[in-house]
């Protein structure tokens, strides 16, 4: 069993980790049942520290909208005036799916394969055997929760290498660089990232997402996805006298969810293969709710998990009439369609993973970024690791040399996009 270090007693601390640490420790969940924009007033906190970190470096159009969204400049280099702009984009906000509260960073230093023990107490540990990608970090360290939250990698990784890739260009004037736009946007976990968000405005040819997992991820293609709400009316009557009289909305919506396609769940599928995924069950015998995401590559059969729903609803309504309504909202397509044609941006991203000795992963991601949704809004976004990994939950860890390569990458694409042009 490895016990992990304490962050405040790391001893190999650098600006990047340091950032990173500084950020995570801002509380930014987003609140899925928020009608306000930003869902959670507390994403404005790390909002403001953005703002104001990019105004002391020196960048350019600095803005916090009323939206939370943070948006800067880095002017071109000299003789890189006309390269095409490149967009960065990392979201501010962390999954409401776990704590955000009372973050609590640990190390384990050189890690040894062993599983490392997050919270001894409660017997809460990150094994291998459960999670295998943690075997591709052998000997290095590993940033990691105490077991009681999350760790916020999911992105604010992502948000620490863009920002060190900022101060770079900003003290390195002479690098050359083309035009850079900066985006930081809250509310992506609840697929409300970029709402307000004014593509024509960011003046940009093409950008990356900085929301990736393990280091080597390129990814061009994201689910299809969707959310659902189905809430469920019952009829109260005392259980004494409740035969045939009784409708129990809470065993509706249990009834429900067990209709749901077994083999079509996060846990029994991979690759390209989409899924039905319950994430919250509430209520009692007069009502009760279910809320659940629907994911696939494939347009085709993304449409037919659609119309499977309505048609779980309406098997519920006869036999119940009027006890079931759905509603069901797209949230983002596969960005496939938009990058695939723009296939340089992809090839770019690949030589600079090479270039800072990086094995680039091709592959789908088996979740969302702003990028999908800044792709169909007319600006190519495909995504790059941050480095994290088991989001959105108290077993998420990040290898800080994955985090390193992940600012590398950025710098170079930066670089390469400018040499090339």
């Amino acid at each position: 069993m490895v016990y992990p270090v304490s962050y405040n007693d790391y001893a190999k601390k650098t600006p990047l980790l340091d950032r990173f640490i500084r950020y995570a420790l801002i509380p930014t969940g987003s609140d899925p049942e928020s009608a306000a924009s930003p869902s959670a007033a507390r994403e404005f906190d790390l909002a403001r520290v953005l703002e104001s970190e990019l105004r002391a470096l020196g960048a350019k159009d600095v803005t916090l909208s009323e939206k939370g969204v943070v948006t800067a400049t880095i002017p071109a280099s000299s003789g890189a005036e006309k390269a095409p702009v490149i967009l960065l984009n990392s979201h501010m906000d962390t999954s409401p799916e776990a704590s955000c509260e009372g973050i609590h960073p640990q190390v384990a230093e050189a890690w040894n394969g062993e599983a490392i023990a997050l919270d001894p107490e409660n017997k809460i540990r990150l094994d291998p055997e459960v999670f295998p990608e943690l075997r591709r970090h052998i000997g290095e360290d590993i940033i990691c929760t105490d077991g009681r939250t999350l760790l916020g990698a999911d992105d604010k990784a992502g948000v620490a290498a863009i920002m060190n890739a900022a101060e770079w260009f900003l003290t390195h004037p002479e690098d050359p660089h083309a035009e850079i736009r900066i985006l930081f946007t809250p509310d992506e976990e609840i697929g409300r990232g970029t709402d307000s968000v004014d593509v024509p405005g960011l003046r940009a040819s093409y950008g990356f997402t900085i929301d990736g997992g393990d280091v080597g991820g390129l990814e061009s293609e994201t689910f299809n996805a969707a959310t659902a709400r189905v809430t469920f009316t019952g009829i109260s009557v005392h259980p004494g006298s409740a035969k045939g009289k009784m409708v129990n909305a809470a065993k509706l919506a249990a009834r429900f969810i067990s209709l749901l396609p077994e083999s079509e769940s996060p846990e029994e599928t991979e690759g390209h293969e989409g899924f039905f995924h319950p994430i919250s069950i509430s209520g009692g015998v007069e009502h009760a709710e279910v809320i659940l995401i629907i994911r696939d590559h494939d347009r085709k059969l993304f449409e037919e998990k659609k119309e499977l729903l309505r048609t779980l609803v309406d098997k519920m309504n006869e036999a119940h009439p009027g006890c079931a309504h759905l509603e069901l909202r797209d949230q983002y397509y596969n960005m496939r369609e938009v990058v695939e044609p723009q296939k340089h941006i992809v090839d770019l991203a690949f030589e600079a993973m090479t270039s800072v000795g990086v094995e680039p992963i091709v592959k789908p991601i088996r979740g969302g970024t702003d990028g999908a949704r800044l792709s169909f809004m007319g600006l190519p976004c495909p995504n790059i690791f941050a480095g994290g990994l088991n989001f959105h939950g108290r077993y998420e860890f990040l290898p800080v040399r994955s985090l390193e390569k992940s600012m590398e990458t950025v710098i170079k694409i930066i670089e390469l996009s400018a040499r090339k042009s």
